[in-house]
């Protein structure tokens, strides 16, 4: 038991890394607060595409762009945005290269989970909202998003944690969030110690998500009452 404290629960050295692991914290919580809207409105974009697209090649191109970004690992869109960039003539700054990269992973599935919430809103609503002297984008503004963003709310926001979790493979362009700075100072404590409190960190982060999912799945399975 106390091997088990020392490794993996030392008091002390939590005391002694925990300002670093703050630090590496806000870069999280600062890569998060850009990747997620990011992801969000171009998910958006690309969910209500795939509704009102009507020529055949555009509805093809789109599908591509959804499934060649579903099926590539966002560590390999982050890599290649970083480092295959500049050998296009561009030097992106290191921030804008992970928001990118994750936008286009993130892009596609958001992107699907609102192209799901779109085909659910009735006709029969839509075509109420027309009558009404609605134009087509009123109608897709006023009726269709609130309606689609709100059956799909659970999806979104369990999609939203994955993209939290996301933000740890940042450290592979040397963005010093707080899984790699957890890693770095595991290697100066020589104790694992670090990475657990990192984990708790996430905990910390990620549970009133949790919660809120809870609640939402809970809710849709109780009929909405």
């Amino acid at each position: 038991m106390d091997a088990i404290l020392n490794n993996f629960f030392n008091i002390p050295i939590y005391i002694q890394v925990a300002p670093f692991l703050l630090q590496g914290l806000l870069n999280t919580l600062l890569l998060s607060a850009l990747v997620i809207p990011f992801g969000l409105a171009s998910g958006l974009l690309v969910g209500v595409l795939s509704i009102t697209l009507k020529n055949r090649w555009a509805r093809g191109l789109l599908a591509l762009y959804i499934d060649v970004f579903r099926a590539l690992p966002p560590l390999v869109l982050l890599i290649f945005v970083y480092y295959g960039t500049p050998f296009l003539g561009w030097e992106l700054p290191k921030l804008l290269a992970i928001v990118i990269g994750f936008m286009l992973n993130n892009s596609s599935y958001y992107g699907e989970i609102f192209r799901a919430g779109l085909e659910s809103v009735p006709n029969g609503q839509i075509e109420a909202a027309r009558s009404t002297g609605l134009s087509a984008t009123q109608t897709l503004l006023y009726i269709q998003i609130p309606q689609a963003t709100r059956n799909v709310m659970p999806d979104l926001i369990s999609n939203t944690i994955e993209v939290i979790k996301l933000t740890t493979l940042a450290s592979a362009v040397a963005m010093p969030e707080l899984l790699r700075v957890a890693r770095d100072a595991q290697s100066l404590v020589y104790n694992p110690s670090p990475i657990v409190l990192a984990a708790l960190f996430y905990l910390i982060l990620l549970w009133p998500l949790v919660r809120l999912l809870s609640r939402f799945e809970h809710k849709k399975m109780g009929g909405g009452h």
